[in-house]
């Protein structure tokens, strides 16, 4: 199987760093023209001057909050009104605080739900017509494990990948007539930032070394050891490609076995 995105124009959100990062990275080299969306207008410069051109590839960044979805969407507007058409979008945003669900203020399943949910929805809203004209669209939401099980200490997090879930198969179900596909990646523990100050957090609230947590977190794990983000990005390089054409509606966990149901 040879994976092959040429002539396909990628957006791809959270792209300045970890599993966005690494995604961007691989759909480069597969061919894709790459638009990368972030808050950072200066480490997308970087990152775009480090993506993959040798097949003749253009990429271009957006930079924008997702805190501000009308924002947001008139950013994507002016891109596709170039005209430009998004054959693939990889939804992506990191993940709320940790914390229990009971604690939570009001304040902080509003933030989620608008960077997550709310701008899917103007980045879904956006592309979409371009992608039934084209006659290709793979939809790629890039969520968590938690959508099957939810995860002790991230509340708000369990609760709005819930949904962000439910609505994707929602999507699934209306656009598929298009031939359009929408799909969820749930990655396990990945070696990433946020991997990283999860870790610190429980060091610190348990009175545990960050050796003793990491050991104590990957003994969860069959694989018995943490993801790298260059994992997912393969999943969603299959997802996004010719190959799973007849694949929607979907969730699937890259985790190492971690998720105990099916």
């Amino acid at each position: 199987m040879n994976i092959n995105l040429q002539g396909k124009n990628a957006l791809v959100c959270g792209a300045s760093r970890g599993i966005g990062n690494a995604i961007a990275m691989l759909f480069a080299k597969l061919g894709a023209n790459v638009t990368l969306v972030a808050r950072n207008a200066a480490i997308l410069e970087r990152v775009v001057r480090d993506l993959d051109t040798s097949l003749g590839q253009q990429h271009d960044f957006i930079a924008a909050d997702f805190s501000k979805p009308e924002e947001l969407r008139e950013k994507i507007q002016q891109k596709v009104n170039t005209p430009k058409v998004f054959h693939i979008l990889i939804n992506n945003t990191g993940g709320p605080p940790a914390g229990l669900a009971i604690d939570a203020e009001l304040h902080e399943y509003v933030s989620a739900f608008t960077n997550h949910l709310l701008c899917n929805q103007v980045l879904v809203q956006s592309v979409v017509d371009g992608m039934r004209a084209s006659g290709y669209g793979r939809i790629i939401n890039i969520i968590s494990t938690s959508v099957k099980v939810p995860l002790k200490g991230l509340g708000v997090s369990n609760s709005i990948r819930g949904a962000v879930g439910n609505w994707s198969k929602t999507l699934a179900n209306e656009l598929g007539v298009y031939g359009i596909t929408v799909n969820n990646i749930l990655p396990g523990a990945t070696a990433t930032d946020r991997l990283k100050q999860i870790i610190e957090g429980k060091a610190s609230k348990q009175h545990h070394s960050l050796d003793e947590v990491n050991k104590e977190m990957t003994d969860e794990i069959p694989l018995g050891r943490f993801a790298q983000p260059e994992e997912t990005a393969y999943a969603a390089a299959f997802l996004a490609s010719e190959y799973a054409a007849y694949i929607t509606g979907i969730n699937l966990p890259v985790d190492g076995g971690r998720t105990p149901s099916l």
